[in-house]
């Protein structure tokens, strides 16, 4: 039996935060929802709280807050509503509350997310840039206060699925040989290269099987997302780069494997649909229902497997080199891309320019540790403004300009 949990949903507003409060929906009995968070997005998060009544709600934009405060207080709801960075660190580490859904996207999530991880909290991670930008300091703060992880993205909750119920990190010592994490290939993934440089924001977020925001969309169009999700699974599961293979998949069946030294390869599939990790890590070590429909092999008749061509996508190759410099460096790449696929999204940019202006951000940048969170922000906000100095004098006068493509060498 799955004993009640009090949730903090961090993004509650974005899909992952939707679909998750889809999932508690269906069982009412075993979950409150005490705290729901967002940026901006006032009608939805009105919505959220007329349904499930949360204790709090924060807003991290203040003139939003005041908007959602004004529209409650007409209902006579008693939801308290907050604003700022330091309330969602606030409603993530309540004494009421044990679970926290961490589905902020981008640097904005790490804050909360930590101070999640320092109260010892049940942690539902869905926010790539905590481990990307924070992985040692977020990992240390897990384990020193004894918070319980369990990953969202669907390829580390394959994984995690695939690993032995009591793994402890040693992968080598459950004989694992490597994991294979898989990625669909992306709207691009058999397009004519010449092409690339003139395709519009609508086509690169025109996922061909997962429904996502127009950010992680073009971030799995240029691969980016699966190179996040690489430096993802180094910390999750104490994997050295080598030991992590990307392995293109287009029918997003088979969500990431783990192959063993005798042989065996355990692979997690299911349709692509966002709730079934999230039921799955809610309701850890059992199972319930989520509301996904059952996967139907006949329907999907064949599974196909390609290796990842880095000359197509050369963010892929930029996010192993970050690994592989560590320190501040995974922080600098994920910024540079936050910054690059901003500016393509506004029409600034081509699509070729993302990952030029990445690893030109990468290489004018010097290699220094990140021991602690302000390190580690304080490198994101250097690479920030190295990535606008470099749109600058790239963009300025000569919007639309042709690039080089980046001369990473991972896989050449």
């Amino acid at each position: 039996m799955i004993k009640t949990r009090h949730l903090t949903i961090l993004g509650s507003t974005g899909s992952i935060g939707e679909s998750t409060l889809d999932v508690v929906a269906r069982h009412p009995d075993q979950y409150r929802v005490v705290a729901l968070t967002a940026d901006r997005n006032v009608e939805k998060m009105f919505e959220q709280c007329m349904r499930f009544h949360p204790s709090y709600a924060v807003m991290l934009n203040a003139r939003s807050a005041e908007q959602l405060e004004d529209k409650l207080r007409v209902t006579g709801l008693a939801t308290i509503v907050l604003s700022g960075i330091e309330s969602l660190e606030k409603v993530a580490s309540l004494p009421e509350i044990d679970t926290v859904m961490a589905a902020i996207v981008g640097a904005a999530g790490i804050r909360p997310t930590l101070s999640a991880a320092q109260s010892g909290k049940h942690i539902l991670l869905a926010n790539k840039e905590t481990l990307v930008m924070a992985g040692k300091v977020f990992m240390d703060a897990v384990r020193q206060h004894h918070a319980t992880l369990l990953p969202i993205d669907s390829e580390h909750n394959a994984i995690f699925q695939s690993l032995p119920r009591h793994f402890n990190g040693d992968l080598s010592g459950s004989g694992v040989r490597r994991i294979l994490l898989t990625a669909s290939g992306g709207p691009f993934r058999t397009a004519d290269l010449a092409i690339l440089e003139t395709v519009t924001p609508e086509q690169a977020c025109a996922h061909p099987n997962w429904v996502m925001g127009r950010k992680i969309s073009v971030d799995s169009a240029t691969m980016m997302n699966k190179g996040l999700e690489v430096i993802e699974a180094h910390w999750l599961f104490n994997a050295d780069p080598e030991k992590i293979q990307v392995v293109i998949h287009p029918q997003s069946v088979i969500h990431s494997m783990v192959e063993y030294i005798d042989g065996s390869v355990l692979a997690q599939l299911g349709n692509p649909d966002m709730r079934t990790p999230i039921a799955h890590a809610l309701s850890y070590p059992e199972r319930m229902e989520s509301g996904v429909q059952s996967l139907d092999m006949f329907k999907v008749a064949r599974l196909d497997f390609e290796e990842p061509d880095f000359r197509r996508f050369p963010c892929l190759g930029l996010a192993y080199e970050a690994l592989a410099a560590g320190g501040n460096m995974p922080a600098v790449l994920n910024a540079a891309n936050e910054v690059a696929v901003e500016i393509f999204l506004a029409g600034r940019i081509p699509f070729t320019a993302i990952p030029v202006m990445i690893e030109h951000v990468m290489k004018s940048t010097e290699k220094q540790d990140t021991p602690d969170l302000e390190s580690v922000l304080r490198a994101d906000r250097q690479a920030r403004e190295s990535a606008h100095e470099w749109l600058s004098s790239n963009f300025r006068q000569n919007a639309g300009q042709s690039v080089e493509s980046p001369s990473c060498s991972i896989g050449q």
